[in-house]
């Protein structure tokens, strides 16, 4: 159980979490954890591939490593969705916020692995997110929102703990994924002394 590990990518919104995570999924097989919502399906989502579509009390008979209220709904990450992907693998991915990045790291200590991703330009995130065709109204609100604000900097406890990925040339950042996770593999897992391509 030990060797299993959870790489956990986090930043801000428009760093390219989704990207990132897509390409682990495919190149490297690994599952994503799904997680639990209250919230109904919307088209084209299925149950237990997009979420563990959950009722209120079925919610709360979970386990949850991290969870958040949003929107009326609960969310939220468990240990039984970390143990059924890890039953598929012993390498999983999950997105997270920095919050719940911190979370997982504190509960699962170096079975997490931290991928805190950012760009050398904050300005770089809000054209990204305005190339994605959301409501000007709800980019500027997403933008200035505190949970923005916290996701762009490396929180202090992830300090050491955290691989750092500058997302700017994603030929740089898969250099970079692909030296993490070799290094990860060989059970070394010490970021700060890992060089990675700038």
């Amino acid at each position: 159980m030990k060797n299993k590990k959870v790489f956990v990518i986090t930043g801000a919104t428009g760093v390219g979490k989704t990207t990132i995570a897509r390409y682990l999924q495919e190149n490297y097989h690994m599952p994503r954890i799904i997680t639990h919502t209250t919230r109904p399906p919307r088209n084209r989502e299925k149950q237990n591939i997009d979420y563990y579509f959950e009722t209120p009390a079925s919610f709360e008979e979970k386990h949850y490593l991290e969870r958040v209220a949003y929107a009326g709904f609960q969310y939220g990450s468990s240990y039984e969705g970390l143990n059924h992907a890890w039953e598929k693998s012993d390498y999983t991915t999950i997105v997270l916020d920095t919050a719940g990045a911190v979370t997982y790291a504190r509960e699962l200590g170096n079975q997490a692995v931290i991928l805190f991703i950012t760009v050398a330009h904050p300005d770089t995130l809000i054209e990204r997110v305005q190339v994605r065709g959301d409501n000007p109204d709800l980019v500027t609100r997403r933008i200035t929102s505190p949970e923005f604000l916290r996701d762009v900097k490396l929180p202090e406890a992830l300090e050491n703990t955290a691989y750092v990925i500058k997302n700017d040339d994603w030929a740089i950042t898969k250099t970079n994924i692909d030296l993490i996770v070799q290094d990860v593999m060989q059970g070394r897992a010490l970021p700060h002394k890992l060089k990675l391509k700038e």
